[in-house]
């Protein structure tokens, strides 16, 4: 393949280019902002499954003691019942006294007890209640976090994106100045390679660092100016300049 000397100096200016790119790629990709959001955002998720479980719990609990609050106002009710039969005089038989006067002894008892339960109930309530404002106020911490460090990653996106699109409109200005066919040469090599070109300094490739033998270097010196010369090591296109000393 043959190009004009001046067409292949501009493949070093658009491996400069592309370098950039890749740099600005490579920068997007490993931002700080976008490990710390995804490890607030598991925080966050599994602060989410916790708050859940902690309001079933609180949930369950309020409904427990709702109902246990009703058992002891029903025990209250039936109590109050008896005492004022037995108040009132109505009952005569010594029989059915005494059997009133146990049965409201029970009451009482039963009573008691479940006051009791009630308050275990409201006292595990508590304990509930706490975990839930305690596992929420974590969460919503951390979903303020995760906002700012989006802010922060969306900042960077917009430079790093604005930095790109400045250096891609410099690149496409360059790919002008090169042949379709040294151009498409090129383009496969960075695909397969990350560089595409690179320069011939002295003796040595700056593509792969690699000094090439006395042999290439004469036939290199024997090319034409216009001969596009490949790397014998890593294939990349070696483009000769006055740094090249032939």
């Amino acid at each position: 393949m043959k190009a004009a000397p001046a067409a292949q100096k501009r493949l070093l200016d658009l491996a400069e280019l592309d370098s950039v790119i890749d740099r600005l790629a490579h920068r997007r990709r490993t931002l700080p902002e976008l490990a710390e959001i995804d490890e607030i955002s598991a925080r966050v998720a599994r602060l989410a499954t916790q708050a859940i479980a902690a309001e079933t719990e609180a949930g369950d609990l309020a409904r427990e003691q709702t109902k246990a609050e009703a058992d002891v106002d029903s025990v209250r009710v039936r109590a109050e019942r008896d005492q004022k039969r037995l108040d009132s005089g109505q009952v005569s038989s010594p029989k059915d006294l005494a059997s009133l006067q146990s049965e409201i002894v029970s009451l009482n008892r039963r009573q008691g007890d479940l006051e009791e339960v009630v308050l275990e109930i409201m006292e595990r309530r508590e304990t509930a209640d706490a975990r839930v404002a305690t596992v929420v106020a974590e969460r919503d911490r951390l979903a303020a976090v995760r906002d700012a460090a989006e802010d922060r990653r969306d900042a960077a996106f917009a430079e790093i994106d604005k930095e790109g699109a400045e250096v891609k409109g410099r690149r496409s200005d360059v790919v002008t100045d090169i042949p379709a066919d040294l151009l498409a040469l090129y383009e496969k090599l960075r695909e397969q390679f990350g560089v595409g070109a690179a320069m011939l300094q002295g003796a040595r490739c700056l593509g792969c660092r690699t000094s090439l033998s006395i042999a290439e270097i004469n036939r290199i010196k024997a090319a034409s100016h216009d001969e596009v010369i490949r790397c014998d090591e890593c294939r990349r296109i070696l483009v000769r300049t006055p740094e090249s000393g032939l």
